[in-house]
């Protein structure tokens, strides 16, 4: 049995038609005969999305953890009946929805994860506002926390993602028809969340995430099928450094190009050669890294020997459209050795890559010097080399057969031509052309003439001094040449090493990340970090980049680099000089490096968690163990004194136990609760149902558990209704109340005062007790904590924590002041109905973030 395909309808915002095109689709395949059903669906009283609904097969739902029977609204989806009725397709809308207490998984998408592994098609909806990464930037813009929310992980793996798209104003018009939501709450919609900027916002939001998704499957397909042809469905602009000053020009202009195109993207890159060859400033690689990063780009570090075909290999690798180089440095007359980097890629980009010289203040000023030459002499002067050490030593006979100066003459002006070979192509030219001019002093200049024998002795002792003084003149050029390229080499590894270093300072530690990094520098296909648990154990991937089949085993990759005993990273694509083995080496340590750390970082986050959960067990522990154990001790001293048969208690000290009891039965009941509220609030587990209500109908609720004259309520009734749990709220006023009458002098009533300003509604609880300083005001609501000499059995210190959890998860927010005169005052600032949240603990409730279209 295979995994389910998941197909997602993305919208912008509620309204849009996601759940209609939803319905719709699966309408198409039950025509086809396909077998679906309708898991979870919320049409929310709209007639068109209801009429979708009729003709198909709806799965009940479970109502509080009941199977009621199914209708257009429900509680939550009974998943265990779904993977019973095992359909081929289920519909299960709103991906981000929170699960109601008691149900297996948290979250929606966990339920879909499910559905999936055992082989059913799920379609189902989401806003671009519930995607986890967009979370700050949705709050940004419309002033909404979503607190429902989905991995975007989740999002990407769907083998569909359609967007339904609408205009800001035609979905404000369907607001304004109220085909959204009531009309009462059209006004408030339209004024807050749907404004016109908000909705042009999102809109732009979902394009772009789901045009970078479509571009993710185009680059896999291409990678997949070897598609070498550029495909100009965006803008990509290359930018090709030299770490010359003219580079900031060039990254300008590109940024300028790429604005004007829809979706333009900037890419930089900076090109090696394998064996060190460079004249860039590392300092001015790294300014312009930064201005890339700045710009919105990306920078990139590729090795290769030939420059013109490595930029054109990365361009039609990240399918750009378009190339942006600057104008030569060169002086005009080393355009005798070559067309240039330039010129030379214009000519060989071909028709689907437009390729931008751009002007700038460095043109024909010169390379400057260069930096460590990283080949020994060069193509060119080798040739040149050659062409003096064998051609020149005739040229200069033939010369000399014009002109007589004597022996000394012509044996200076041959060494003349043999340093010169040595200076231009090394060792092995200036021998040849020391063997050449030797051969032809004797047979031409040495008598006896045109024979290869040497009468007098002192010109054998010339000749031989000729050949010596070659020999060394070339030896120390070849010498030079090679210790200039071995700095050259260092040079090249201290770049890339500080570019790895500079990885590491700015925080882009992740193993993905650098294993990129690993595959551009070295011109690779594809780098793995493999590792294995034991010498005979199958190896695994902790991490890869690049394209092409995965390495399974580091001896069927290209190149292999051991990290200890059981990690090795893993390279296809060339093998590079052994040179690179040691820069190699440094990336693999720190890909070893890395994976430790991210490992450590999950394993402190994992103890920090049990720690916490620890400290909570710990003080529930210490709770029960005391504060629970006194009011039980005396509901068992009076039980056991009224069951007593010898002793005759009167009626009034029969009623002085059996209130005892109560007593103590009414702090038991009230400590197990605020235990579980904790336990409920510490498990993420409180999930508001929230809607409009009077505070009077809730505040006088909250006051039955206390003396009867010791509160006094000024609710007015003119006070705007308030969006509200009025379960929860009804406890966090009871916990700050009872907290309230607790330390407040008697005879002195503790007030509960109401008001509104602007857009929030304000309950105070004021007493005239010894009040708290300004530094514990904030520790009083932390769990097990008592503020000054409180006694134990006053409670276990979670009535407080448990209020301002409550307050929170409504949106609410919950502070303590000091009372004029002495005293503390607790205020409750709630959110009036229909009213935006103004804090960042508001969850979007107040806005319609559950609604489907």
């Amino acid at each position: 049995m295979g995994r389910g395909k998941l197909r997602i309808h993305l919208g912008a915002a509620p309204g849009v038609g996601k759940t209609y095109a939803m319905l719709s689709e699966v309408h198409r395949r039950a025509e086809r005969g396909t077998d679906c059903v309708v898991a979870f669906a919320e049409p929310h009283g709209r007639p068109r999305t209801e009429a979708l609904l009729r003709g198909l097969e709806l799965i009940p739902h479970r109502e509080n953890g009941r199977t009621g029977h199914a209708g257009p609204v429900a509680a939550e989806m009974d998943l265990d009946a779904v993977l019973a009725r095992r359909p081929e397709v289920a519909v299960v809308d709103e991906l981000a929805h929170t699960n109601a207490p008691g149900s297996r998984n948290a979250r929606r998408w966990q339920d879909v994860e499910e559905l999936l592994a055992a082989g059913i098609d799920v379609l189902s909806t989401v806003n671009i506002q519930h995607l986890e990464s967009l979370g700050d930037v949705v709050e940004s813009i419309t002033g909404v926390r979503e607190r429902e929310t989905v991995p975007d992980e989740v999002v990407r793996r769907a083998d569909q993602v359609e967007l339904v798209d609408m205009t800001p104003e035609a979905l404000r018009r369907r607001m304004a028809h109220g085909n959204i939501y009531q009309p009462d709450m059209v006004d408030a919609a339209l004024s807050n969340y749907f404004r016109p900027g908000n909705l042009t916002a999102l809109r732009e939001l979902a394009l772009l995430w789901v045009a970078d998704r479509v571009d993710e499957h185009l680059q896999r397909y291409r990678s997949e099928h070897e598609v070498s042809a550029i495909w100009g469905s965006r803008e990509r602009i290359v930018v090709g450094l030299t770490g010359g000053p003219e580079g900031r020009t060039l990254l300008r202009r590109a940024a300028r190009l790429a604005e004007k195109g829809a979706g333009g993207e900037l890419l930089a890159v900076y090109i090696s050669r394998s064996d060190g060859l460079t004249a860039a400033s590392p300092r001015e690689l790294v300014e312009q890294r930064t201005l890339v990063e700045n710009l919105g780009g990306t920078f990139h570090h590729v090795v290769g020997d030939d420059i013109p075909a490595a930029l054109l290999a990365f361009a039609r690798g990240a399918n750009a459209t378009q190339i942006v180089l600057g104008s030569s440095r060169r002086p005009a007359w080393q355009y005798v050795f070559g067309p240039g980097v330039g010129a030379t890629v214009a000519r060989d980009s071909g028709p689907d890559l437009d390729v931008h010289i751009v002007t700038h203040e460095e043109v024909a000023k010169g390379r400057g010097l260069p930096g460590a030459r990283g080949a020994r002499l060069g193509r060119s002067r080798l040739a040149w080399g050659w062409a003096v050490g064998v051609a020149g030593p005739a040229g200069v006979a033939l010369l000399l057969s014009t002109v007589d100066l004597g022996l000394a003459n012509d044996m200076l002006l041959f060494l003349a031509l043999t340093v010169a070979a040595a200076l231009l192509g090394g060792l092995w030219p200036a021998l040849a052309s020391a063997a050449a001019g030797s051969l032809l002093l004797n047979y031409f200049y040495t008598p006896p003439l045109h024979t290869w024998t040497i009468s007098d002795p002192k010109n054998i002792v010339a000749i031989v001094i000729f050949v010596a003084v070659g020999t060394a003149v070339a030896s120390v050029v070849d010498l030079a040449a090679r210790r200039t390229h071995q700095a050259a080499r260092l040079r090249a590894e201290s770049e890339i090493l500080s570019f790895l270093a500079g990885n590491v300072l700015r925080g882009e530690t992740g193993l993905e990340d650098l294993l990129e990094r690993v595959r551009e520098t070295f011109g690779m296909e594809s780098a793995a970090l493999l590792e294995r648990a034991g010498d005979v154990e199958p190896w695994t991937c902790a991490g890869r980049a690049g394209r092409g089949h995965p390495v399974e085993r580091p001896e069927d990759a290209d190149v292999e680099v051991p990290v200890g005993d059981h990690m090795a990273l893993a390279l296809n694509g060339r093998v590079p000089p052994a040179e690179d083995r040691r820069v190699l080496a440094a990336f693999a340590a720190q890909a070893a490096v890395v994976l430790d750390r991210r490992r450590l970082r999950e394993q402190a986050d994992r103890a920090l968690a049990l720690a916490e959960g620890n400290r909570i067990r710990t003080a529930l522990l210490a709770a029960v163990s005391h504060d629970l154990r006194t009011p039980l001790a005396g509901i068992k001293a009076a039980v056991s004194s009224l069951r007593s048969e010898d002793v005759e208690w009167s009626p009034e000290d029969r009623a002085e136990l059996l209130e005892g009891i109560e007593d103590g039965a009414d702090r038991l009941d009230h400590l197990v609760g605020n235990l579980l509220d904790m336990s409920r609030l510490h498990t993420g587990t409180v999930t508001p149902l929230i809607r409009e209500i009077d505070l009077d109908e809730v505040v006088p609720m909250a006051v039955g558990g206390v003396p009867e004259g010791s509160v006094a309520l000024d609710i007015p009734e003119a006070l705007p209704m308030v969006a509200v749990d009025p379960g929860l709220l009804e406890r966090a006023m009871a916990n700050v109340i009872e907290n309230a009458v607790k330390y407040s002098p008697a005879g002195l009533p503790v007030l509960v005062a109401a008001s509104a300003l602007a857009d929030r509604v304000e309950v105070r609880v004021v007493d005239r007790g010894p009040g708290v300083p300004d530094e514990a005001k904030d520790r009083i609501f932390e769990p097990f904590q008592r503020h000054g000499d409180a006694p134990r059995g006053a409670g276990v210190g979670l009535g407080l924590a448990v209020a301002r959890g409550f307050a929170e998860a409504m949106g609410g927010i919950l502070n303590a002041e000091d009372t004029p005169g002495g005293g503390l005052t607790m205020a409750l600032t709630l959110r009036a109905a229909g009213a935006r949240p103004q804090t960042p603990q508001a969850p979007a409730a107040a806005e319609p973030e559950r609604q489907p279209s």
